[in-house]
């Protein structure tokens, strides 16, 4: 785990070794432990290093092929490597060191660009092809890791971290207001190629770009022109036939996800995706002596899973615990906001960004559930996809023992409402969301409120259950693994996703929608598959918590009242011309009386602002 950061000039102009260096030290917190770079016919490539895999002098990069042919930086882990190196070495290959990186680099000797089918992990690289001029870089399948891009004139700058980009920018950048109006009205942000600055791309997940570089170069061949070469779509595999075939698959990936050469934990939330994983670590890999780490807030408290976490003790040697509050919140914020970057819309991540700085003491990796949500339908809205689909198929019996089941086992009816949000037209689906936060300015509302936003369009547009977890990897799950991201490699931790092993989701979201959900119950074959593994209290468990804070409370105490009146009120806020301060204050006024809960949206004020002070003004 790693940064890669570089820059190319299409002409072959030299890269200056100084910008290099600020690039390099603007990621430095993803790589303590070595650095280095290359420059050469217009390509300069920086990289910092965070040793995971064969720790010694060997895993140095930039690397060089065995020939000195092709220069590799690269940021992941490609987790089958150690059975691709076989495979190679039975081609002809041979080997130097312990790492996956040489792993990548007799790969793309040996299969070029298709390559990429092979490996089983995540990753962002860049190969750089000494004698025919060319780069090629590419991103995993579900973009665990990042590629940030810019297209600055003559010259294209890109690395794992946008300040790498901004460091030798030479300008101030530009606020987005697309993505803010995303953020805010939507609460998403990646759904795109745009981030909250102008001037800066992301390269999207499963996709690659290839060029050649210098002045006998063809113009076509020179351009920046990125390309999907991994489409969920086309790549779904035959069902699992029951939840044992589940439950193997999944203990396969758990265990893949083990191989390291340093220290291994958990975050550990108390839910079902994360206790799935520490279950099947003790049962399978007889993993006493694992390390997890879990955010806690006292008994009773919204977001406490100390009941569920509990259930672990006596199984487990290590386990340890953060609580965050009101203050060690505003304590953390101005550092939460620059391991970011980029405004988050919920202090969710806080309470991640707090797991991690606690891990980073006691190990180098981290596993966590991310993306079995997404998967498996997780969020309690997916229940309206469910019964949207039920109903375009005229099943209405099964739709309405469904909307029983759904009602007897939530007491809500936060599912039906989704189906009849999910049944409007796309435009009024993006009026409906942005009527219910009632601040936004109405100028930059009827600026920036377009009617093929993919929010309101393509993901809650989705025809069924199936297709919206297949948009919800296409345009959802992307900025959750960003916040991780930044995260973990702000502590110089790598954090690993299990349920996000390709071999899994292929046949995942190729399951019929009864193995999905079924009677009220989200989850259907990871519950089934985990039975005699998971507590049962955390298997049968009907609520979705996962990383919550208490947020509502926290911006209620005094401490957060006089922080949140000052900002509300403050020239820039109201200058922005973003929100309609009025409103604003009103809403607040609203969740200090308990009229309602408007944390979700305070908090987007608070962390936008951030933003906007640290990075923009």
């Amino acid at each position: 785990m790693c940064g890669i950061s570089g820059i190319i000039h299409p002409e072959g102009a030299p890269v200056a070794e100084h910008q290099l260096n600020a690039m390099i030290r603007a990621m430095k917190h993803r790589g303590p432990n070595d650095e280095g770079w290359f420059s050469e016919d217009g390509v300069g490539l920086g990289f910092v290093r965070l040793s995971i895999l064969d720790l010694s002098p060997a895993g140095h990069q930039p690397m060089f092929s065995a020939d000195e042919r092709y220069v590799l930086i690269f940021n992941g882990e490609v987790y089958n490597y150690i059975e691709l190196r076989e495979e190679l070495k039975a081609k002809g290959h041979t080997f130097r060191s312990g790492t996956d990186s040489e792993v990548i680099l007799a790969a793309y000797r040996e299969w070029g660009e298709q390559m990429l089918h092979r490996f089983n992990g995540m990753w962002a690289f860049v190969i750089y092809d000494r004698r025919d001029k060319t780069v090629f870089a590419a991103r995993d399948r579900f973009g665990v890791k990042p590629f940030f891009y810019c297209i600055d004139g003559q010259r294209i700058l890109f690395g794992s971290d946008i300040r790498s980009i901004t460091a030798v920018l030479g300008r101030k950048p530009t606020p987005d207001p697309e993505t803010i109006f995303s953020f805010l009205a939507f609460n998403r942000t990646d759904q795109n190629d745009s981030t909250f600055l102008k001037e800066v791309k992301k390269l999207d997940h499963g996709h690659y770009f290839k060029m050649r570089i210098g002045p006998g170069a063809p113009a076509e061949e020179k351009k920046f022109r990125p390309q999907k070469w991994y489409n969920i779509r086309k790549e779904l595999k035959e069902p699992f036939k029951n939840p044992e075939e589940y439950r193997e698959m999944f203990s396969s990936a758990v265990g893949l996800r083990l191989r390291s050469d340093v220290p291994v934990g958990v975050c550990l939330s108390g839910g079902l995706d994360s206790s799935s994983i520490v279950s099947v670590l003790l049962k399978d890999y007889d993993k006493k002596d694992l390390n997890t780490f879990s955010a806690v807030y006292g008994s009773g408290r919204r977001g406490d899973e100390s009941g569920f976490i509990d259930l672990y003790r006596g199984q487990l040697k290590n386990m340890y615990f953060a609580q965050p509050d009101e203050h060690s919140l505003l304590a953390d914020i101005d550092d939460l906001t620059r391991a970011q970057y980029e405004p988050v819309p919920s202090t969710s991540t806080y309470a991640q960004y707090r797991v991690m700085k606690l891990a980073k003491d006691h190990v180098i990796v981290t596993l966590d559930g991310q993306g079995a949500d997404e998967a498996l339908a997780g969020y309690h809205y997916f229940f309206g996809f469910h019964f949207k689909n039920l109903l375009r198929n005229g099943r209405i019996g099964t739709l309405a023992s469904e909307m029983r089941h759904y009602y007897s086992k939530h007491r809500s009816l936060y599912g039906i409402k989704s189906l009849a949000f999910f049944l409007l037209p796309a435009f009024l689906r993006s009026q409906v969301r942005v009527m219910e936060k009632g601040y936004l300015d109405t100028g930059f509302f009827h600026a920036h409120n377009n009617g093929d936003n993919l929010i309101a369009g393509e993901l809650y547009g989705s025809p069924s259950l199936q297709d919206a977890l297949i948009n919800h990897f296409e345009y959802k799950l992307e900025h959750l693994l960003k916040w991780e991201d930044r995260n973990s490699m702000w502590f110089s931790l790598e954090a690993r996703v299990p349920f996000l092993d390709y071999r899994l989701v292929e046949r995942t979201l190729s399951l019929p929608e009864d193995m999905i959900i079924r009677e009220g119950m989200t989850k259907h074959i990871l519950r089934e598959a985990m039975r005699g593994t998971l507590p049962e209290q955390i298997r049968m468990r009907r609520d979705k918590i996962g990383f919550e804070t208490p947020e509502a409370e926290w911006f209620r105490t005094p401490v957060f009242q006089h922080y949140i009146k000052n900002l509300i009120s403050s020239e820039p806020f109201i200058s922005r011309g973003i929100m309609d301060v009025k409103k604003v204050q009103l809403l607040y006024n609203n969740h200090l009386e308990r009229k309602a809960n408007h944390s979700r949206e305070i908090w987007k004020w608070i962390h936008l602002e951030k933003w906007y002070n640290q990075f923009i003004d």
